[in-house]
């Protein structure tokens, strides 16, 4: 029988791997327990995105922008997850808009006309919270002299650092990982400001997923996070709390998007 699968490939820092397969082997233990056959292993064989669209996801992490925007997309949220990072209380969070720390840039608005590094237009981290921030600032529908896609967070780091961007926008918990596992990554940046809040990154399965299972899932995921023998684990992984959750938790991502369009400002750009 095909046990699905599971993927915990939004926050998964190669220095994250043991943790994150540790984590997934115990959810899948209790899943089997209560009868519900789990993959026995994490799918790090295809996208993310490739994977959000599999009929037979039975766990995954997604951003929270494309639950919202991309009307193909059917996922259903298990829960939301709540991270020991600072700008991470409560199932929110942020992202540290950062720069070179040699750079004599003060202010968002003194980067006008400069050049920005996004991981992908959509991202709600990298993306939507960054534009959600600069459109207040922009003229005509523009702000900056050019905006480079890189593909990761890691990466737009990496633009910044070595001069072919000026700024970017980095979801709070991939700092945090680098701050802790990468330290060189993030040599000579600092942070200008952080974003507006929005709801964490979901846990998520197919919207196929039975009403048994997802409850099932919950239920594994709650013995997880309370397990004291997998406190190192979640400390590996910023992991406080998961809080059960639905779509509906995710309308501010919307709202978002909808306010910098009415303010004219619809890409960033």
């Amino acid at each position: 029988m095909n046990r699905g699968i599971a993927s915990l490939g939004m926050y998964d820092h190669p220095a994250q791997h043991a943790a994150n397969d540790r984590l997934w082997g115990e959810i899948a233990r209790r899943l089997d327990a209560r009868g519900i056959r789990a993959p026995e292993r994490l799918d790090r064989s295809r996208s993310v995105e490739a994977i959000w669209r599999a009929p037979d996801l039975l766990f995954a992490q997604t951003c929270g922008y494309p639950l919202v925007s991309d009307p193909d997309l059917a996922l259903r949220v298990i829960g939301v997850p709540v991270y020991d990072v600072p700008g991470c209380a409560g199932g929110e969070h942020v992202s540290h808009i950062v720069f070179r720390s040699d750079d004599p840039a003060a202010t968002l608005d003194a980067f006008r006309d400069r050049r920005a590094a996004i991981n992908a237009r959509s991202s709600n981290s990298g993306h939507n919270l960054f534009r959600a921030t600069v459109a207040p600032l922009a003229r005509d529908g523009r702000f900056f002299a050019a905006v480079i896609e890189t593909g990761s967070h890691r990466a737009s780091v990496d633009a910044v650092r070595r001069g072919r961007a000026d700024i970017a926008a980095i979801d709070a918990v991939t700092f945090a990982a680098l701050r802790r596992f990468e330290p060189a990554a993030i040599a000579g940046l600092r942070i200008l400001a952080n974003t507006a809040a929005s709801p964490t990154l979901p846990f998520v399965t197919a919207r196929s997923t039975s009403t048994a299972t997802v409850a099932a899932l919950r239920i594994a995921l709650a013995e997880a996070v309370a397990d004291p023998s997998l406190a190192d684990v979640r400390a590996a992984l910023f992991l406080a709390d998961v809080i059960p959750a639905g779509e509906d938790r995710y309308a501010r991502v919307g709202v978002l998007e909808d306010e910098a369009v009415a303010a004219g400002y619809p890409v960033l750009r």
